[in-house]
């Protein structure tokens, strides 16, 4: 009976189901050691989003939902952890270096922009934050940081994963929501570099007051050529990436494909990546996909169900009978997110919150893609917040430093990430700028 409803269902869905299954299926068979994560999870996935709804109901219940969109997020991950063992994202941390290593701050600063810079690749936050402090704690250290206050500016930097396109928690809420991908990542751009640039003011301004950095190197134009030519291949990719999505060549999907095979046809070129490093990256990959997934099959029926029950719209009454003050109820929309953030990752939070706070946005006459945007940032502030803070919990794995201790450098970041959502929710042009 089972085999009768997958058979018609892929009959009327056709390759918008096929792609996900077979695309899963190749990672699951080239990740063994942990196919049971992943492939439960993709499978479930696809199970409630398209076949369960079609068996019982006769119609799906998530025609709004590209499930081949899905296929970014493995994908964009996979890319991530390729450029690290490459040593791609050695490359874009050069650049940086020799971009900003000669002002105030330099290094520092250059930490927060090598952070940009992969997440320009990986979408991914917790992998930059893992990559780039590798790199970097311990030379920060070197030039004079706190160990505690340089693993906070690593935590920092690294919230930029899920804020500068391409990010997976835009195809998330892309995908929930029905707002195109693409145009997340193009209203995203500002706004991922205005949190980026908001971190590296808030670390000159530490740096000037405590006086952490010992040492700075003048800017060389000659220096800065041969590092943008050495680091040519590594630039590369994400200039496909955006280029691609940007210019509409590229959906963020195929975009995840080519970067995924870009980054390892220049790491065999190079010399870099070996057959037998597959294994070990595949298994890598596949781990975070089988945390991700299930909570996206999961969290779907659940934000359709508060739908079903009208949960959204008494959600709406009730606030705008408390109060019509737009000014109020987006302070009320951030609060929120900002608690949600503290306590639960992302994911589950923009799948569950986003269709309750979606309408309460519409009635106060904010844009889809400006709540989005908002909403994302907010989110993003969690990640060095605790007690969840995954990026602390991160650095704090890789350094053994205490967790408190990270947290409580974090605060000048935190109140500067919060400055940049309040400017979003109160700025419509700051992401509307590009629609």
């Amino acid at each position: 009976m089972l085999n009768y409803y997958v058979q018609q269902t892929s009959i009327e869905l056709g390759w918008e189901f096929y792609g996900p299954v077979i695309a899963m299926l190749v990672l699951i068979a080239l990740a063994v050691p942990v196919w049971v994560s992943l492939g439960l999870g993709s499978i479930a996935l696809l199970f409630i989003t398209e076949v369960l709804p079609l068996s019982l109901f006769g119609e799906s219940l998530f025609d709004g939902i590209d499930a081949f969109a899905l296929i970014a997020v493995p994908l964009f991950i996979l890319t991530g952890d390729v450029l690290v063992r490459t040593g791609l994202s050695n490359k874009l941390l050069d650049v940086a270096e020799a971009s900003v290593g000669g002002a105030r701050a330099g290094f520092g600063s250059a930490t927060v922009l090598g952070c940009g810079f992969f997440a320009c690749i990986s979408g991914s936050d917790a992998a930059g934050a893992a990559a780039v402090g590798r790199m970097t704690i311990d030379r920060l250290v070197q030039q004079g940081y706190p160990k505690p206050y340089a693993c906070a500016l690593v935590a920092a930097g690294a919230c930029t994963g899920i804020l500068i396109p391409p990010s997976i928690a835009y195809i998330i809420i892309g995908l929930v929501l029905g707002i195109s991908a693409s145009t997340l990542f193009l209203a995203a751009a500002v706004p991922g570099i205005m949190v980026m640039m908001a971190i590296m003011m808030t670390n000159v301004v530490m740096n000037r007051i405590h006086g952490y950095e010992n040492a700075r190197q003048g800017f060389s134009i000659k220096r800065w050529f041969s590092v943008i030519v050495d680091a040519r291949y590594a630039l590369l990719v994400p200039v496909i990436i955006l280029g691609g999505i940007y210019t509409g060549v590229f959906t963020p999907t195929e975009a995840a494909a080519v970067a995924v095979v870009v980054t390892i046809i220049i790491g065999l070129f190079q010399g870099t990546l070996k057959i037998s490093d597959f294994p070990k990256m595949l298994e890598s990959s596949a781990k975070v996909n089988g945390v991700i997934l299930p909570i996206i099959a999961l969290s779907l029926p659940l934000a359709q169900t508060l739908a079903a029950l009208e949960v959204p719209q008494a959600f709406v009454q009730t606030m705008t009978s408390f109060t019509d003050s737009r000014t109020v109820l987006i302070l009320i929309m951030i609060g929120i997110l900002i608690v949600a953030g503290c306590f639960m990752e992302t994911t589950p939070n923009i799948l569950i919150l986003s269709p309750i706070l979606l309408p309460l946005a519409r009635e106060i006459g904010m844009a889809d893609v400006q709540f989005c945007i908002m909403m994302v940032t907010a989110l993003g502030v969690g990640f060095i917040t605790p007690p969840l803070g995954l990026n602390l919990f991160v650095v704090s794995g890789i350094t053994g430093t205490s967790v408190l201790k990270i947290a409580a450098r974090s605060g000048p970041y935190v109140i500067s990430m919060l400055t940049v959502v309040l400017l979003l929710a109160f700025i419509p042009e700051l992401s509307l700028w590009a629609l």
